[in-house]
């Protein structure tokens, strides 16, 4: 057992026990029942957030770089299909499990519609009828097959930006058949796959016209040497010529705790990859990520030029990311190695030829164990300081608290009547003070969280104006500086086929404003909420410290007090060090056990949707060409002229349409992030708070006149519930005792 889980174990057993003394603290008589509620909620929920503890790794790198590979050698097996093509946007998440399986889930009708509805704005002999195409209607399939293979061959086949439009609704109509029974009207349907069919999944995965069905698929595999609560994630190829898959990888990357980008020993760093590369930085999340050179045995005449390949890339690296670490290896050495026995006979007279290579293999070895072993460090680090550090801190208060409260019930009792009298009377005057400072803070805690949604409310707005804000500023500027290549258009243009060339231009001018969007903007937005999440933070711990202060010097006065009554050993003699006191709730902890996530940024590429076709297309661009006459006042003299200035007029409006599209997007946005994120992320992080300041205020605050009532029974009486709390003194001392050893290996390793 690795120590994050000894440590874990630890922990819930440290939480049942505490659950039990407190459950026999109870049952003293005089002890109040009800005061001991907030600590046995604490100790209920630790085991359900400790049991959502899964690490996610994002494993991305271009297409082709062997990302799929990779993972299949750290699971030690041939489990994942390699990519399906650059239509679809599947994420194979995969982890460890008991058996085999793998769940598939697809997308509802209603997301394939839509779906297909963005490739169809303005999509010839269509008109603006598209807003009413469902797929499972036999006559819309049957046109829109018809108006695919009427498609101008310069739409068909071109460049991918061209293309991927056509190739992406032909893939829904020919997989209809065998998904139609799978998928629901607004649900996601799941598929699985067990054990000997395990394998059936691969046909989903590797058909572009089944996989565009899908939303992502979940492996769980009974191989390797990967902890059972570490999810890896194999993403589409970061260079994947439609920007919706990389707003969905980026959506991705932001659950993420860890980043393994693949690069191809062969291609080396392509310009895709630093384009890459660099949104990951402007997102704030560069630090987190390494790099696997993936090498091919036959690629490289020897070891020395393998690391002068290595060494580029390094340079190359450094731009974006000073001192980056990479580990060089052979994904496919690695997973023929694992498969030796199953391997068909010429991919083991390739794995004996390479095992000749004594230099490449040596290479690969090393950096496979290395990486091995620091991954699982990472990974083990990335959980003590999420979650265990978060969950020591608050059992300590709690176990602390218990030990003083029995402490105290027990001096209580040993004192004569009028002893005890005046000690509670004492110790009610003090609580009437710690009352006061509890009742303060709570009032402050709900100030402050209705100042931070009135500040979050203010700079958010501002930060999506469509007047003043940047960012919307810099999306409207990009659509209006757009200019295509008109003269690329002019060869073929004519009168007749506007219709088609309007659809070519607008699946190349939503392509490159999405890419922009992708690329320039979509980082800046999480970079801003990046930075509203600290001051949400940073604001309630501003409410905690004076608080906190004079919770200390009440405590202080409290603790002279009971010396004087000769109780002073139920004063924490810790070393400040060693204190558990109330710290701010990890930000990433508590948006995991709320459930929260930052609305999808692909969901902001949904501007298209709004494009009002009838705008552009008015009467059908006959019409347009009648105008353009008037305008010229002169006859046209071919149809190229007229049809390019037809195109130009069109291009106009579709940029005036998609502004407005773009305004109605960042409105929806912009109230989604304030009301479905950063509002109920302060709501939930003020919430811990109060449940943090409320578990150390619980130990001073509790009536004691009940315990002081029984100093008048009987001797026999007095006598064993003494014993009984002396007892649980001593389960409460081992109790700290191990909290302390647990807290000190995780905070001061």
């Amino acid at each position: 057992m690795d120590t994050y889980h000894s440590f874990k174990n630890d922990l819930l057993e440290i939480s049942k026990d505490i659950s039990s003394l407190i459950s026999d603290m109870k049952a003293v008589p005089g002890a109040g029942k009800d005061s001991f509620y907030g600590w046995e909620k604490t100790c209920r929920e630790i085991p359900g957030q400790l049991s959502e503890d899964s690490i996610r790794v994002a494993v991305v790198g271009s297409i082709k770089s062997g990302k799929s590979t990779f993972v299949n050698a750290l699971f030690r097996g041939d489990y994942l299909k390699r990519g399906a093509g650059v239509v679809t946007s599947v994420v194979t998440r995969v982890c460890r499990g008991d058996t085999l399986e793998a769940k598939l889930r697809f997308k509802s009708w209603d997301e394939v519609n839509a779906e297909m509805a963005q490739a169809l704005i303005l999509f010839p002999s269509q008109g603006s009828e598209n807003e009413g195409f469902d797929i499972r209607q036999d006559q819309d399939r049957i046109k829109l097959r018809k108006a695919i293979v009427g498609l101008n061959p310069d739409i068909l086949i071109g460049a991918e930006t061209r293309n991927m439009n056509s190739t992406l609704l032909m893939s829904y109509l020919k997989g209809y058949d065998r998904v139609k029974d799978i998928l629901s009207p607004s649900d996601t349907a799941v598929l699985e796959f067990n054990c000997g069919h395990f394998p059936e999944h691969k046909a989903f995965a590797g058909d572009d016209t089944l996989a565009v069905y899908l939303k992502d698929i979940r492996l769980e595999i009974a191989t390797g040497d990967i902890d059972r609560n570490t999810e890896l994630a194999d993403c589409q190829g970061s260079d994947s010529p439609n920007p919706l898959h990389l707003a969905m990888i980026q959506d991705y990357l932001l659950l993420t705790h860890l980043i393994v980008y693949v690069i191809s020993g062969r291609i080396g760093l392509r310009q895709a990859d630093l384009k890459f590369l660099s949104v990951i930085k402007k997102m704030g999340i560069i630090d987190n990520i390494v790099f696997i050179v993936n090498f091919d045995f036959n690629e490289h005449e020897s070891s020395e030029d393998l690391h002068a390949v290595v060494e580029r890339i390094r340079e190359d690296l450094s731009l974006i990311k000073p001192e980056p670490e990479i580990y060089t290896l052979s994904a496919l050495f690695n997973l023929f190695g694992f498969r030796r026995e199953f391997l068909p006979h010429k991919d083991r007279s390739r794995l004996l030829q390479w095992e000749s290579e004594k230099d490449f293999c040596s290479v690969s070895d090393q950096e496979t164990q290395r990486f091995e072993s620091d991954f699982n460090r990472k990974v083990t680090e990335e959980r003590n300081s999420l979650l265990l550090k978060n969950h020591i801190e608050r059992v300590g208060i709690i176990s602390s608290g218990l030990a003083y409260r029995i402490g105290i019930h027990r001096d209580i009792l040993s004192a004569d009547a009028l002893g005890a009298e005046g000690l509670v009377k004492k110790i009610s005057h003090h609580q009437k003070r710690m009352k006061q400072i509890r009742a303060m803070t709570e009032t402050a805690l709900d100030g402050m969280v209705k100042h931070i949604r009135q500040g979050i409310r203010a700079d958010v707005d501002r930060f999506f104006d469509t007047r003043s804000g940047e960012i919307p500023g810099n999306v409207f500027k990009f659509i209006r500086n757009y200019d295509p290549a008109f003269h690329n258009y002019e060869q073929t243009l004519g009168a007749s086929n506007v219709g088609s060339a309007m659809y070519l231009l607008f699946q190349e001018f939503r392509h490159a404003a999405d890419m922009f969007m992708a690329e320039s903007i979509f980082p800046e937005i999480i970079r801003f909420v990046r930075e509203k999440e600290k001051d949400i933070s940073n604001q309630l711990e501003s409410v905690k410290e004076p608080y906190h202060l004079m919770a200390e010097e009440a405590l202080a006065e409290y603790h002279r007090t009971m010396k004087e009554f000769g109780i002073s050993r139920t004063v924490p003699e810790q070393k400040l060090e060693n204190r558990h006191t109330v710290r701010m709730p990890d930000t990433d902890l508590v948006k995991r056990t709320a459930g929260l996530t930052l609305p999808p940024l692909s969901a902001a590429m949904r501007y298209s949707a709004k494009i009002k076709t009838e705008a552009i297309l008015r009467s059908g661009f006959y019409s347009v060409i009648r105008t353009v006459k008037k305008l010229l006042k002169r006859p046209i003299q071919n149809e190229r002229e007229g049809g390019l200035a037809a195109l130009k007029i069109g291009l106009s409006r579709l940029k005036h349409e998609t502004e407005q599209s773009v305004i109605f997007q960042f409105k929806d946005y912009r109230e989604n992030l304030k009301f479905q994120y950063l509002f109920k992320l302060t709501d939930a992080l003020s919430g811990i708070l109060h449940d943090l300041l409320a578990d150390q205020f619980q130990t001073y605050i509790s009536d004691l006149s009940q315990i002081a009532g029984q100093v008048g029974e009987k001797q026999t009486d007095k006598e064993e519930i003494s014993q009984r709390l002396k007892e649980m003194e001593e389960r409460a001392a081992e109790i700290g005792e191990r909290i302390s050893r647990i807290r000190s290996a995780i905070i001061h390793p």
